[in-house]
């Protein structure tokens, strides 16, 4: 009620505005026409005898093109062109109603082109320097200095929404590293080249805030803006990149601290959505460890192409519930089981894909945490490879149409337990598939994923936010790393090209230095390596590699044409002597004999050596 109140009073303000410029452009045409002199008495009566005419005949016609609906601070190109549509539709009609009645007698014929003039300039000046004051003067009081990088679309709107809102922030200038913007104007900011010299812009323009606004900066570009961002040693924020930006909006409201995320795994990948939703629409989708971080990401990106079910299938109550709710509450249409249940428990699994009967399986399920395992090889066997060996041997009794084994590049030339068993696990769908008339294996194999489970982020932010400090393994230690929903959507994307037995490997990139992601997430958190928070190096765990690889050197990548993806040339075992040392391991876990299980499993996995670098 109020507001429509306040609206109302609005519009009345500008519309009597509007008919008092009117009355003024009318006699200041008259005016004009005797060279600023007394009007002659004649003249003057007609003129004031048909301002009342002209006043109303003008404000309705003004109504109808909408002058009326726009706000001043937003006054733009498109209200100036209705202002030019009314205006002039307005002189011919008053000019054709009053030569009908034969009243242009007393009327000189300069009087209307001088009116048209006038009135022009009357309503559109007001309106523009109203909104250049609220542009400009009520930001000369704002308390922070914005310096944005990026002068492309996003940067542009960015400014126009800082300069048309009340807030806090005062666009003082752009830096972008294309030459052929330098030294232009956009918004009536300048534009000044290169990025590296952030902070020296920083220091001269009193800049008090950094906004960096380039969606579209992939990760090596996003660190270079980081690292000289830093360097200014003020506060900076970033918008989110395109795959977040959900339309082509872009507003302050959009503005978040730069997370690690943005410096690592940003580059957008084109995936043949079309393919995935075909392959996966109208299907029963089972997910193993669809609670943990990988299969819950995979759960929710599922949800999107419209499955017939969903089956989520979990150890841990609390991630299920977890999952359970946040899909229920985002896809309240969708058909969902949450079932609790072990992989390693062969009769649960058959009872769950009997029950279920689901065509596609996605095999989540696994321990990851390395040098936990590396104490507990039977865990790490029974889960990792039995755990397997159950789901995917009733996926293949059953006739399930594909199964996807979600590996590691910890299984290439593993060093550990946990990526020894998740080679023997790719040892096992590429054996089993030879033998498949209806079920296609298919394995994913990829890095890193930041924010996954006992992964290095979470770890690092809660020693940061406990002051420190923050311990790497290694000075020279790295690592491939991944955004959790750029993993999934590779995952689903394998699913629709895969044709069974192929071993797909995840583009992850450049390897980085976790010394240099722990500075990073040292800085992002705004304090100082070494004063505030200290890197400790605390020597190299149990089973852990300097350096990750993604694939064997017998692997051949083979291109798949799609954009990160890659097809590994499989290694063919001989599948007999394969199976005895699985039956051979299968026999030492039932024994709980932990040096046997050891020792079956480098059988197992020739390239297996767990011996420290």
């Amino acid at each position: 009620m109020f507001n429509s109140y306040f609206a109302f009073r609005s519009r009345l303000t500008i519309a009597t505005h509007d008919a008092f410029m009117v009355a003024c452009a009318w006699l200041l045409a008259f005016w004009f026409r005797f060279d600023l002199e007394l009007i002659p008495s004649d003249y003057l009566k007609n003129a004031l005898v048909h301002l009342p005419y002209v006043i109303i005949s003008q404000s309705i016609i003004f109504w109808y093109f909408g002058l009326y609906k726009g706000v001043w601070r937003f006054s733009s190109l498109p209200d100036l062109i209705r202002i030019f549509k009314a205006v002039f539709f307005g002189v011919f009609f008053i000019a054709g109603s009053l030569f009908v009645y034969n009243r242009l007698a007393f009327m000189p014929r300069s009087v209307l082109p001088l009116y048209t003039s006038f009135l022009l300039l009357l309503l559109s000046i007001p309106r523009l320097f109203y909104r250049y004051y609220k542009d400009g003067v009520k930001h000369e009081s704002a308390a922070q200095r914005a310096l944005i990088i990026g002068a492309g679309a996003a940067g542009e709107m960015l400014a126009r929404d800082l300069l048309q809102d009340e807030v806090s922030l005062l666009p003082i200038a752009f830096v972008d590293d294309d030459k052929r913007k330098k030294g232009r104007s956009i918004r009536g900011l300048q534009v000044l080249f290169d990025t590296n010299l952030i902070a020296e812009y920083t220091a001269k323009l009193n800049v008090d805030i950094i906004l960096i606004a380039i969606p579209s900066a992939s990760e090596i570009e996003m660190r270079g803006i980081v690292e000289a961002c830093e360097q200014a040693q003020v506060p900076f924020k970033t918008l989110p990149s395109v795959k977040e930006l959900l339309s082509n909006t872009v507003s302050k409201g959009n503005l978040r601290d730069v997370a690690i995320d943005d410096i690592l795994g940003r580059e957008p990948v084109n995936l043949n959505w079309t393919q995935i939703k075909s392959s996966l629409s109208g299907k029963r989708i089972l997910i193993t460890g669809g609670g943990g971080s990988i299969g819950s990401e995979l759960c929710r990106q599922l949800a999107r192409v419209s499955p017939e079910s969903l089956i989520i299938y979990e150890h841990s109550e609390f991630n299920l519930y977890q999952i359970q709710s946040t899909l229920k509450k985002s896809f309240p249409d969708l058909k969902l089981s949450a079932i609790l249940g072990d992989v390693s428990d062969r009769t649960a699994v058959e009872e769950l894909i009997r029950n279920e009967k689901p065509d596609i399986i996605f095999h989540a399920a696994a321990y990851k945490h390395v040098p936990l395992l590396e104490g507990q090889v039977l865990a790490a066997v029974t889960n990792n490879l039995i755990g397997t060996k159950n789901v995917a041997e009733v996926a293949l009794a059953e006739n399930v149409e594909r199964f996807v084994l979600i590996s590691t590049d910890k299984a290439v030339n593993p060093s550990n337990i946990m990526g020894a068993t998740k080679r023997a696990a790719e040892i096992l769908c590429q054996n089993l598939n030879t033998r498949a008339e209806h079920t296609s294996f298919i394995t994913v194999r990829f890095g890193n994923v930041l924010d996954s489970a006992g992964s290095v982020v979470p770890l690092f932010r809660e020693q940061i936010k406990t002051g420190g400090p923050v311990t790497v393994t290694h000075a020279d230690v790295t690592r491939f790393f991944m955004t959790i929903p750029e993993a999934c959507r590779l995952i689903m994307n394998a699913e629709a090209v895969g044709a069974g037995g192929e071993i797909y490997v995840l583009d992850m990139g450049k390897a980085i230095k976790i010394s240099y992601l722990a500075e990073q997430m040292i800085q992002l958190s705004g304090l100082s390596v070494g004063s505030d928070i200290k890197i400790e190096y605390i020597g190299l765990r149990a089973g852990e590699k300097l350096h990750e690889e993604l694939f064997h050197e017998q692997e051949q990548l083979l291109g798949t044409g799609f954009e990160k993806l890659f097809l590994a040339k499989a290694r063919r075992y001989e599948q007999d002597v394969w199976e005895q040392q699985m039956e051979n391991l299968l026999a030492a876990c039932k024994s709980r004999n932990s040096a046997n299980i050891l020792e079956q499993l480098k059988q197992l996995v020739p390239e297996f050596n767990n011996v420290d670098e």
